[in-house]
């Protein structure tokens, strides 16, 4: 009964995929040809090479926390787990190489835990899942400062070679997020538990009553969300090369943006992983483009929030209900001037 509700959800959402991606990759085509207009710098190879890492790195945290909203969700603790992950691999290497492994082995524990975490108060003991990630958060951060003590740490040459080094004139960040989003890909439309996984977020009290295990899956959209915001911080500290203790700031906002962008709807159901990175992509090429104008940073977020609010107008306003409403208060206004042109009697 499961598999059948998922293939019916995905028959019912074939459209808004082919909306979602065209949408995305119309927007993507437009500003960069924008960008080559106004602001040629903005898509320069030099600027577009430095541009690809960021760019990968959102695309991995955004697929994270597309899974969370799958769920109808949202996870708050992005911030505190990517610099988490960034602290741990620079702090305790202190640029020996050898340490590497084992600090990226105990950051993906950390995020285990803190998914577990996440899990257990939102899937089990159904808490608010902006309060109880907002909470999490705000203890990830206490653990951030007490590993890093507020001093940046050099990241060892390993991670940086790995990270920034370029296959096929391709920054390899950008094979991590291919890698990624295939992964994701291949969970959400090739397994049971993917398409269980689309069905409970679609309907979490239908698949209940349908003997879906729901607080489990919604607990596993948490701890893979978390293993993802882990493999953001890595490339962090590889990309930056004194990451601090708040480099994760930079990615909360922009996490909920290229999910919306991408077409997954904030009350749940089907995800749209690709359509998700290649908004990324866009996010990240307009932060370059509103850079090379001159625009300040305060700006710059705000251009954010704009493209968030965007975003969900498209996905969520019921247009031909308001193009209905639109036609008839011009039609009723209509009627009104000819009344009034009308002579009198």
């Amino acid at each position: 009964m499961a598999d059948r509700s998922a293939s019916t959800l995905s028959k019912g959402s074939r459209f808004q995929v082919s909306k979602g991606l065209l949408t995305v990759l119309v927007s993507t085509a437009v500003l960069f040809a924008l960008c080559a207009t106004v602001a040629p710098t903005s898509v320069a190879p030099q600027t577009l090479s430095g541009m690809i890492p960021y760019a990968a790195i959102l695309a991995i945290v955004g697929l994270g926390q597309m899974l969370v909203i799958q769920q109808a969700g949202i996870d708050l603790s992005v911030s505190g787990a990517v610099s988490l992950a960034a602290v741990i691999v620079t702090v305790y290497p202190t640029g020996d190489n050898s340490k590497l492994v084992p600090a990226i082995f105990i950051a993906v524990g950390a995020s285990l835990a803190v998914g577990l975490l996440n899990g257990f108060l939102v899937g089990y003991l159904k808490l608010n899942p902006i309060i109880a990630t907002l909470g999490t958060n705000s203890l990830l951060y206490g653990v951030v400062m007490g590993i890093s003590q507020g001093i940046p740490r050099l990241t060892t040459s390993h991670l940086e070679a790995l990270v920034t080094s370029q296959t096929f004139g391709i920054p390899n960040s950008a094979f991590f997020a291919l890698a990624t989003l295939l992964a994701v890909v291949f969970f959400l439309r090739k397994t049971v538990t993917g398409r269980r996984f689309e069905s409970i977020g679609a309907s979490a009290s239908v698949a209940s009553i349908s003997g879906l295990r729901v607080r489990s899956h919604q607990g596993l959209a948490y701890v893979s969300a978390q293993l993802l915001y882990t493999l953001a911080g890595i490339l962090i500290a590889g990309v930056i090369s004194e990451p601090n203790g708040f480099m994760g700031d930079a990615y909360l906002l922009p996490s909920v943006a290229v999910v919306v962008l991408g077409g997954t709807s904030l009350l749940g159901g089907r995800g749209l992983p690709t359509a998700t990175v290649i908004a990324a992509v866009f996010l990240s090429q307009l932060d370059q483009f509103v850079l090379a104008l001159g625009v300040s940073f305060a700006l710059r977020t705000l251009v954010q929030a704009a493209a968030l609010a965007i975003g969900v107008a498209i996905y969520t306003v019921d247009w031909s209900r308001l193009r209905a409403v639109l036609r008839k208060l011009l039609s009723t206004t209509n009627d009104r001037q000819n009344q009034a042109s009308l002579p009198s009697a």
